[in-house]
């Protein structure tokens, strides 16, 4: 619609001086982004919950796409490239016409995704300053959305109705379904279509993160069963260390393949994404808690 593509040329047009405040809140809905809240929670403060958060912003990362490869609306500067610069791209080593690798634009991922993972949180902290938080969030993530040339209005609208929906499906889970397997067997199962028409990076890096996560969490319990901290040095030691095993392994098991086929939008591509995800998720929620005694250890006890 016309009002929508003059309404992000305005913004964009007298909102160049906040290109770094778009590009910070873009990254709080960005996979990086979005892994780290998710990891400083279960890891720094309530695993429990920071599982449920995984499972929460994985299964929407995945629904999404499903929803776009539905629509097929491309992004705004997609189709008016005269009018529409694009400040924020999903994948930035990618071009800006890639659609597997940018993604389509209804409805916007990142405007679901931050109040689905922000209001879960504040409703399971239960602390006032969280909840104006993640109010906040919601609209400038929302906001800043559209002043980057990524979405449209109606995009957005449609994201945050996507993320509170998501959070009620959850209610209802967590209210029928005390069976764990079957829990999160109807969270995968309900994935799965998206492999028969779905050729975009984002459904299959969120497919990979729910199956790793699914399988990390029985697995977590069973051999591991690490416990909450309170030790600031070891809450730092726990991320740090995630986030260079995330780093280190997604770039080993990327060695065995050529750039160019990764890059690429084929099926075997894609589901080597999904599997290269599904294992780095497995390895970081579920097999390297088991050290996090030794970080208790190296800085004495309390």
């Amino acid at each position: 619609m016309e009002w929508e593509v003059r309404l992000i040329e305005w913004m964009q047009a007298n909102l160049g001086g906040l290109r770094g405040l778009v590009k910070l809140l873009a990254f709080l809905g960005s996979e990086i982004g979005l892994l780290m809240l998710v990891l400083i929670v279960m890891f720094c403060w309530k695993k429990q919950t920071g599982q449920k958060l995984a499972l929460i912003v994985s299964s929407l990362n995945v629904w999404l796409p499903m929803i776009k490869s539905l629509v097929l609306r491309p992004r705004p500067y997609m189709e008016y490239p005269d009018r529409v610069i694009p400040q924020a791209l999903t994948e930035k080593g990618r071009a800006a016409s890639d659609v597997a690798a940018q993604g389509y634009s209804f409805p916007s991922m990142h405007s679901a995704s931050i109040p689905a993972l922000y209001f879960s949180l504040a409703k399971d902290a239960k602390r006032q300053w969280l909840w104006i938080l993640a109010a906040v969030l919601t609209v400038l993530v929302g906001v800043s959305r559209a002043a980057a040339g990524m979405h449209y209005p109606t995009d957005i609208l449609a994201g945050w109705i996507m993320g509170f929906a998501v959070i009620g499906v959850f209610k209802l889970l967590d209210r029928h379904v005390s069976d764990e397997r079957l829990y999160h067997m109807i969270l995968i199962v309900s994935a799965l279509p998206g492999l028969f028409y779905v050729r975009t990076n984002d459904y299959f890096t969120s497919l990979g993160c729910l199956i790793g996560i699914a399988a990390a969490i029985r697995f977590e319990r069973k051999y591991v069963n690490y416990q909450d901290t309170r030790r600031i040095p070891a809450m730092i030691l726990r991320v740090l260390g995630a986030f260079i095993i995330y780093f280190a392994v997604n770039t080993l098991l990327k060695l065995p393949f050529d750039k160019e086929f990764l890059n690429g939008a084929s099926l075997g591509a894609l589901l080597i994404r999904t599997g290269r995800y599904a294992v780095i998720l497995f390895l970081i929620t579920g097999v390297y808690p088991v050290v996090f005694p030794r970080f208790e250890g190296i800085f004495g006890a309390d």
